[in-house]
């Protein structure tokens, strides 16, 4: 990071006024890939991030504390310098170097430099009375328009199980190549119960041990579980439909199976053949339309797409750079991709599905409206019985329910819904 930051915390800044733009917001994914921070030096680059991230995960913390001292909201830049600034010195930052780095950030702003000032003074106030303040205030709660659905569905207290889990975030998960132990020892991580490696306060991922060797990749513990579920042989033709980033890709590879990756996306397709060359393994990748696909599979991965609010813990911008208004259309397109990756699947054949989301639209119900229109499928509980999965995520249609409160002693784990679709023979 540079000497001051303020690179790093323009940056973060920056990422904040595009996410949470209310004409035109944006994910953090989409920012980064339009090369918002690409000037920057790597060290700064992850800074800016780390940053953004954290204010995101606070940012009702950060508002409630900021309020008090706040006559009436500033404009959108300096109401992020502020927050920026609350969320580290609540947090342990310095605050002599917060604090003039914040200023400095106003001060270099063609039109808003005359509010320096007022930075100054509130983050001053902030810095004294902040961090006390700050762990008596509630786990941030998402924003209404979401957890008006989800309490709906799961019930108040999941729900704020749910929001401490994601204000607590998410520690790095690894999927080995190999032997899961010998990583977790290389890496000084922990071996969960299903396999998965977590690694807490790894640093930077690309100068770990093993990764340039191939020996793992990055997969959140709930994302690899649909493929050991699914328990692919070797030989096997599977395909693996909304393959990118490939994470499902390289576990069925992995396993000795013929795999057919599909993604309609070429820039992440792109990412899904760098992934397998980086690991040493192959499949043959396809760009195309899901729906366009054909052909005869002994087994099917549907990993469909979707709100993705299982994945709030690492990825918190979602809530404020979205509003649901496009959930509808992705509920329509999981039970087309369902319905004609069916058609693909051999008789006496097995179709994973899963999202991940925590919405009963995009999981139970799909599996359930699904077994109603094709007479020859079944759900199959009998797959779940694995080392680490609780009975009781085990859901009426036969399905299995994930959520970020669970494993919460280990550190939680992604939502995600995954049902075993079995044809007849």
């Amino acid at each position: 990071m540079s000497q001051t930051g303020v690179q790093a915390r323009r940056g973060a800044v920056t990422l904040l006024d595009m996410i949470l733009d209310e004409d035109e917001p944006r994910l953090m994914s989409e920012a980064l890939a339009g090369g918002v921070l690409d000037k920057l030096p790597p060290d700064d680059r992850a800074r800016a991030q780390r940053l953004a991230t954290e204010t995101l995960r606070g940012l009702e913390r950060a508002d409630r504390l900021l309020q008090k001292h706040l006559s009436k909201y500033p404009p959108l830049f300096v109401r992020n310098v502020l927050r920026v600034g609350t969320v580290e010195l609540c947090n342990g930052g310095a605050a002599h170097g917060v604090v003039n780095a914040m200023v400095n950030l106003v001060a270099q702003h063609n039109k808003l430099s005359h509010l320096k000032g007022l930075t100054n003074a509130v983050l001053r106030k902030i810095a004294a009375e902040g961090p006390e303040a700050w762990a008596a205030l509630r786990a941030p709660r998402l924003p209404k328009w979401l957890r008006g659905p989800l309490t709906e569905a799961w019930g108040a207290d999941a729900i704020a199980a749910m929001e401490i889990a994601h204000f607590a975030g998410a520690s790095l998960d690894l999927t080995a190549k190999g032997d899961a132990q010998a990583l977790a020892e290389a890496v000084s991580g922990t071996l969960l119960p299903t396999g998965t490696v977590r690694v807490t306060n790894p640093g930077q991922v690309s100068t770990m041990p093993g990764f340039a060797s191939g020996d793992w990749w990055v997969q959140d513990a709930a994302a690899a579980l649909p493929v050991q579920i699914m328990a692919p042989q070797p030989g096997e033709a599977v395909l693996d439909l909304c393959a990118a980033p490939g994470g499902k890709t390289m576990q069925l590879a992995a396993a000795g199976a013929s795999v057919t990756a599909v993604d309609d996306s070429v820039p992440r397709m792109v990412r899904v053949k760098e992934n397998l060359a980086r690991v040493g393994l192959t499949a043959k990748t396809l760009t195309k339309d899901a729906r366009a696909v054909k052909g005869a599979f002994d087994a099917i991965l549907l990993d469909a797409p979707c709100s993705a609010t299982g994945t709030i813990r690492r990825h918190p911008d979602l809530p404020y750079a979205k509003d649901g208004s496009e959930f509808g259309d992705l509920i329509g397109l999981q039970s087309e991709l369902i319905d004609h990756a069916w058609t693909l699947l051999k008789p006496g054949g097995r179709m994973v599905f899963c999202t991940c989301s925590l919405l009963p639209d995009e999981g139970e119900v799909q599996v359930d409206e699904a077994l109603e229109r094709h007479g020859d499928m079944t759900t199959d509980a009998t797959a779940f019985g694995l080392p680490g999965i609780d009975p009781a995520w085990i859901t009426t249609e036969g399905g299995l329910r994930l959520r970020p409160d669970y494993w919460s002693e280990l550190g939680g784990m992604d939502g995600f819904y995954i049902a075993v679709l079995r044809k007849a023979a």
